[in-house]
């Protein structure tokens, strides 16, 4: 296929999803007409406040938490660095852990940490990507401030078990977070239930689910202290400062109560066109990162031998189908994956890997051709290979 002369297929939901067009249409009205501030005491800040109060109970409704425990930020990488950093601001400098295949937005402000006194441990993961539970046991018995470890893994879609995690993390008296940005809108999530375990605090965000860019949520424990990030005028339970963005809100409540009532379907149907995506791969060669491991049902991430993984995918988007070399937040970074170095893969072997993570609008005959697109990519990079090598 030549240069695409149409919009790519796109196979990139877990660096963010299309809006979902009644999403945009709740969103409207709070760019235009009602412009309230919801600080205001007038009836436009009051009819403001009304809105973001409901989008509240509707982020915490689809996850099984309460309306007060729903912390508003710009991102998942506020909401992230606000537990990191903001839950043991009242603490003397100790020990923090992290598991070593996190979002940079976990690690990062956990190594800034390491700059003001704090030790910091990273949890190892197997060869497949989960959590090793006897080091962590070890680590954990060092009894940490804080414990953060993703639900599921961006890049590989790696699972992890969150609930004897946070149960063993409580034990030894720990604060444990839980960064669910990739996990909710794919899988059903309860706080409730993660909270009894041990769960004191988990991160959302909304463009991972058909809502907008610029609003997620920390949802954290009213019992569990935090200092916030961003000081000013107590806005969030005086946890983060700002005037709320009002129509990312409101959308995001209204991507959360759709998801919630379409998931066990979507999730089905997603898996159902992973299964030959995943035989085509394999049939061409490709090892899955993780492919062992219980994974998100959309998520593939693959290499093949010989083939950079950027140059693969810079070949797919050309032939009509968007996917990524690793991490939309790591698109800048040279370096191979963290990820994958910490399951033990090669530098080389991490270098070729390619993310597929599909969405509910995806087809089979998309699946089945984007196999062929890149059969027909591996077959022109072979061939440049070959003569490069005379």
């Amino acid at each position: 296929m030549s240069e695409a002369a149409f919009a790519p297929v796109y196979f990139d939901h877990n660096a963010t999803t299309p809006l979902d067009p009644a999403v945009w249409k709740a969103m409207l009205p709070w760019l235009s007409e009602r412009f309230g501030n919801p600080s205001s005491r007038h009836e436009y800040g009051r009819d403001a406040r009304r809105a973001v109060d409901a989008a509240r109970e509707k982020v915490a409704g689809a996850v099984g938490a309460q309306a007060a425990e729903i912390v508003f930020a710009s991102s998942g990488s506020e909401a992230n660095n606000l537990f990191i950093k903001g839950a043991v601001e009242r603490m003397k400098p100790g020990l923090l852990a992290v598991s070593a295949i996190e979002h940079r937005c976990v690690i990062r402000p956990a190594e800034q940490l390491v700059r003001r006194g704090w030790l910091l441990e990273k949890f190892p993961v197997s060869a497949d990507g989960r959590i090793d539970f006897e080091a962590y046991s070890e680590i954990v018995e060092r009894k940490p401030a804080s414990v953060s470890v993703m639900a599921a893994n961006n890049e590989t879609g790696v699972l992890q078990d969150i609930r004897p995690l946070a149960e063993r993390s409580r034990s030894a008296g720990s604060l444990f977070h839980t960064d669910a940005a990739q996990w909710f809108g794919k899988l059903s999530l309860d706080f409730r239930d993660l909270n009894a375990s041990g769960v004191n605090a988990m991160t959302l965000s909304a463009h991972k689910l058909g809502g907008p860019k610029g609003a997620a949520a920390l949802v954290v424990d009213k019992r569990v202290g935090i200092e916030p990030l961003i000081a000013g005028g107590g806005h969030e339970r005086g946890l983060r400062a700002g005037t709320e963005n009002v129509a990312a809100i409101v959308g995001f409540g209204e991507a959360c109560e759709r998801v919630a009532s379409a998931l066990f379907g979507t999730a089905e149907k997603i898996r159902a066109l992973r299964r030959p995506l995943e035989r085509g791969l394999i049939e061409l060669g490709a090892h899955i990162f993780g492919r062992d491991a219980e994974r998100l049902p959309n998520t593939v991430c693959f290499s093949i031998p010989g083939i950079e993984g950027e140059t693969l995918a810079s070949k797919l988007d050309r032939a009509g189908y968007a996917v990524s070399s690793g991490s939309a937040c790591s698109a800048e970074n040279p370096e191979p994956s963290h990820v994958l170095l910490a399951m033990g893969v090669s530098p080389d072997r991490a270098r070729g890997a390619v993310r597929v993570s599909l969405g509910a609008s995806n087809t089979a005959g998309e699946v089945e051709g984007f196999l062929g697109a890149l059969r027909d990519s591996l077959s022109n990079l072979m061939k440049l290979t070959a003569v490069a090598v005379r």
